[in-house]
């Protein structure tokens, strides 16, 4: 909602969506697109670019060291060719789903120029 201009951040809205994201769709490290059960059964598999998305939330909200930390997880779970899928595993690492997953590298590249430093403020 931030990022398209619909809520700002300091929109008490903004806060209180992110805190349903947490309490609703976050487990441990990862946020699931959705956590009912559906023809497949309940989600085993958390969805990447949602946790990407949370991290820009969390960076709007000024809880930057929160999200570096996730960013961070994250950086690790990719292939050896620094690549990522549509799903983790959240106990194994293991990624799932369709590969290379474009979300999940837009949201990675997104996620890096958010936490990075402005140039006017890096040296």
């Amino acid at each position: 909602m931030h990022d398209v201009g619909f809520l700002s951040a300091d929109d008490p809205r903004f806060g209180l969506t992110v805190a349903a994201i947490e309490r609703d769709l976050k487990r441990g490290d990862y946020v699931y697109r959705y956590v009912e059960a559906d023809d497949f059964g309940e989600p085993e598999n958390a969805f990447l670019v949602c946790t990407f998305w949370y991290i820009h939330a969390l960076a709007a909200l000024g809880r930057m060291d929160e999200a570096r930390s996730l960013f961070e997880n994250l950086l690790t779970k990719r292939n050896r060719l620094g690549l990522l899928a549509e799903h983790i595993d959240p106990r194994s690492g293991e990624q799932w789903g369709n590969f290379v997953q474009t979300y999940s590298m837009v949201g990675l590249i997104n996620s890096a120029i958010r936490l990075s430093k402005r140039w006017d403020s890096a040296f």
